[in-house]
């Protein structure tokens, strides 16, 4: 009986051995699967505000209330994704279109410390006169993408999309591509009112 322990544990050490011949590699890091509701949207069409566009029907528009609030200034709030895109409106009547084009990229910048690359898209939809640009934020940055838009003359609307969960590239990728495309719909179907 002692003999066949010794055989056992002798055979289980050098089977051990044996099988430890190569360096071990730790497997990457996995994130659990993000099931993306479908895509479908309505229109906000609001009396009074100065615009109309097209937003996804799992968001809600609230009135921002930040500290710094200023009238035409909604947030598109997506709790399923816990992300929010705020938008904040702005009549060329009382401001200098420098000044706030400045202001944007000024706030864009502030994601640099966090942000790999910043890169930008020309947005230009002539007929309805939208003009501005669309930053994506690579990286680890609180606001992966930003956009500004204007007519040049009357209008500005500034965008930023929020996730309300510590910032991840690999983990929030799909669902940063997933609202991208709901931030390309709003810009697409944008109408300034006269």
């Amino acid at each position: 009986m002692i003999k066949m322990r010794r055989l056992l544990i002798s055979m289980f050490v050098i089977g051990f051995l044996c099988a430890c011949n190569e360096d071990y590699i730790p497997k990457p890091r996995g994130y659990f699967r993000i099931d993306l509701p479908t895509k479908s949207y309505r229109t906000f069409d609001s009396t009074g505000f100065p615009y109309r566009f097209d937003y996804p029907t799992t968001a809600s528009i609230f009135p921002d209330k930040g500290r710094v609030t200023e009238p035409y200034w909604i947030n598109l709030v997506v709790p399923e994704l816990k992300a929010t895109i705020y938008l904040s409106y702005k009549s060329l009547k009382n401001e200098k279109i420098s000044a706030l084009l400045e202001d944007s990229h000024a706030l864009l910048y502030k994601q640099s410390a966090k942000a790999e690359s910043i890169e930008e898209s020309a947005i230009s939809i002539p007929d309805r006169k939208i003009y501005g640009l669309l930053f994506d934020v690579g990286g680890n940055a609180a606001s992966p993408v930003q956009f500004y838009i204007t007519d040049s003359t009357n209008h500005f609307l500034r965008g930023a999309l929020y996730f309300y969960t510590v910032p991840n590239k690999d983990s929030l990728a799909p669902v940063k591509a997933y609202m991208r495309e709901d931030i390309l719909k709003l810009i697409d179907s944008f109408h300034w009112k006269k």
